[in-house]
């Protein structure tokens, strides 16, 4: 994208008429961004980790500020690969009175009409939204408007939710740009007053589905404003796929022979873990497989007790959390990746979930649902099973899958190779690189 500079980014100068026979080059600062996210670092969240990791190589100077710190026992060794500084906002805004009062203080002196411009317009959300978590936004923008250093020219936003609230206030209090990333639960659950609000300021705004982007352009005066970004998977981090032809191939006919079923998911409504374990039971007795579970969420008891009157406790394992390099081990290990995905009752719901596409880099067919962007990576029938999210419906196609090795063996390549024919990081980072930039001229 770019023929000169080692910062990756697009040369904006030009050199004076005496140095032009010279050729001498003049030394350009790095675009330098404030990222808002919602907590850092999150083991959930490794779409984020790979596109900060991306930025930070094409030589994007970053500063993170969360809203939240983190609760994960385990990182990612990718977030060892950030160098940005992290800085943590108050999480609540009790907790740090004395920093939110000095905050305050300082724009009252140094920024007095953009505190009074966006203490008006957030007293206009207050209005529609009258809760806590407004006012803790608002706290939180307050900190970040007054600690962020002065040479920063830009907010970019992850999660048009709560963290595009903090970053949008911040932005109008300093006078500067800002612009977010939408992925999933925030675009399904934010209020469409808000989402148009927000379209309206933003410079720009990225979304990882095509479902997602069609839905935002649909709700902003400036449809050019929204850019579809798949995160893609960037495939330097993962392995080669296992040669699985060399092992014979496990298709529950016994119990040596049992078929392992891997899922990587929290335990969260969205990812119909409840319909999965209820399609489990509805399988022939005589066939043998076993699931494995990488995960935590608010569900685990509930979907325990389940397991247990189901009668399928002996044949689950449940590993909790993991970092990416168990996860990896264990996609190399499965026989058969399963997300049964649904639209949770408050609406929210996954985008594109990147565990897809890191089981298909390591050649594994995948059983999923017809569910918000999943039919943008899997067509059904050609790169995976897609079914309608029910019970009788899951269960026919595991039963399918798991005896019927070739059938997986053909899936699982097709996935292999439209990930690396289409689903690749580069050109979204490329695309978002320029946005950025800008953005933030």
């Amino acid at each position: 994208m770019t023929d000169g500079g080692t910062d990756g980014r697009t040369p904006s100068h030009r050199y004076p008429a005496d140095m032009q026979s010279k050729a001498v080059p003049l030394k350009i600062a790095p675009l330098k961004i404030a990222v808002v996210v919602k907590g850092y670092p999150r083991l959930s969240e490794t779409f984020i980790a790979q596109e900060l990791l991306a930025l930070q190589q094409r030589g994007i100077d970053l500063a993170i500020w969360s809203l939240r710190h983190p609760t994960d026992s385990r990182r990612h060794a990718l977030h060892d690969r950030i160098t940005a500084p992290v800085h943590y906002l108050p999480e609540y805004l009790r907790d740090e009175p004395r920093r939110v009062l000095q905050a305050l203080g300082r724009l009252i002196l140094r920024h007095p009409a953009g505190l009074a411009r966006t203490a008006a317009a957030w007293l206009r959300d207050l209005m529609r939204d009258r809760t806590a978590n407004r006012g803790r936004r608002f706290g939180q923008a307050l900190v970040l408007a007054a600690e962020l250093p002065a040479d920063i020219p830009f907010l970019y936003a992850h999660f048009l939710h709560t963290p595009a609230s903090v970053g949008r206030y911040a932005a109008s209090i300093r006078g500067i740009g800002w612009g977010f990333s939408a992925h999933a639960k925030d675009i399904w659950t934010t209020p469409e007053w808000e989402k148009r609000e927000k379209l309206a300021d933003a410079r720009f705004g990225a979304t990882c589905t095509a479902v997602g982007a069609a839905h935002l352009r649909g709700l902003a005066a400036d449809p050019a404003r929204i850019d579809l970004v798949y995160h893609g998977l960037d495939l330097s981090r993962f392995p080669d796929p296992p040669d699985r032809a060399t092992v014979p191939p496990r298709d529950g006919s016994t119990s040596e022979r049992a078929v392992e079923i891997l899922s990587v998911g929290r335990l969260v409504e969205k990812k119909g873990y409840d319909r999965l374990l209820d399609a489990l039971a509805m399988l022939p007795d005589g066939l043998h497989w076993r699931l494995v579970h990488i995960g935590s969420g608010d569900l685990k008891q509930a979907l325990r007790a389940q397991a247990e009157r189901l009668g399928l406790s002996d044949r689950i394992e449940w590993r909790g959390a993991q970092d990416q390099a168990a996860v990896i081990a264990a996609l190399r290990h499965a026989d058969l990746f399963v997300l049964t995905s649904v639209v949770a009752g408050d609406g929210d719901r996954d985008g594109l979930p990147n565990v897809l596409m890191e089981a298909a880099s390591q050649r594994l067919a995948i059983l999923s649902t017809a569910v918000s962007a999943i039919p943008e990576f899997i067509t059904d029938g050609t790169h995976g099973l897609l079914t309608d999210g029910t019970p009788p419906a899951i269960a026919a196609a595991l039963e399918r899958l798991v005896t019927d090795p070739p059938l997986r063996s053909a899936l699982g390549e097709a996935a292999h190779g439209r990930l690396r024919a289409e689903f690749g990081m580069t050109a979204g980072i490329d695309r978002l690189v320029r946005r950025l930039e800008e953005a933030a001229a």
